[in-house]
């Protein structure tokens, strides 16, 4: 099976007027601040280093936290907000989920911990990575990954495109395993397999 789109799929820089260098943030409406540091510092781990009003709208408040490398998750919270459990579902241009990095060693215990707290969760095998899925305060699908294998930062996206393209050479409907250990090797990289629960297929899981 081929791809019908004609766009390449590389990690080489494309020909634009701008590059990024990263993800700086990411920001979300949240419902009020006890329940959104409750989730994603009490439980996630993630620690609280700003807090200040939303300079657009001082009536709110923006609360910055350290998703684990530096990167930042904001939230604008107002305390006249209840959290929403069922959430809300909208069409284009919306969240669908957030996803964040687990170390693989730590994986076992996330579904624990996320089950203590009352938080309903399943797991998947995504092909080229392992995945809990749970929900937030306010019904946010929330993704915790945990990586299948070793991969340094500054060759992530080679190793994806290398493994689309066995992919693609496979015929395959999706990414799997097999493409993404054969393309570490290819890339010549270490070949180090975390050790990670047996779960089903992920495809079709999550909406």
């Amino acid at each position: 099976m081929s791809d019908d789109h004609s766009t390449p799929v590389t990690a080489e820089l494309p020909d634009s007027p701008i590059h990024t260098t990263g993800t700086d943030h990411i920001t979300i409406w949240g419902s009020n601040e006890d329940d959104t540091i409750e989730f994603y510092r009490d439980l996630l781990g993630m620690p609280l280093v700003l807090r200040q009003p939303n300079l657009d709208d001082p009536s709110q408040t923006h609360l910055f936290f350290d998703t684990g490398d530096g990167r930042i998750l904001t939230v604008f919270v107002s305390d006249d907000r209840p959290s929403n459990q069922r959430g809300q579902r909208v069409g284009t241009g919306a969240v669908h989920h957030l996803c964040f990095s687990i170390d693989p060693d730590e994986y076992e215990d996330t579904m624990r911990a996320l089950a203590d707290a009352g938080h309903q969760y399943n797991v998947f095998d995504r092909g080229i990575f392992h995945s809990i899925y749970t929900t937030d305060n306010n019904g946010l699908v929330i993704e915790l990954s945990a990586d299948k294998y070793e991969i340094p930062d500054d060759r992530r996206g080679d190793v994806l495109a290398k493994a689309q393209e066995r992919r693609e050479e496979d015929g395959a409907e999706y990414a799997k395993d097999e493409h993404l250990r054969g393309a570490i090797d290819a890339l010549g990289l270490e070949v180090i397999e975390y050790d990670l629960p047996e779960a089903s297929s992920g495809v079709g899981g999550v909406e």
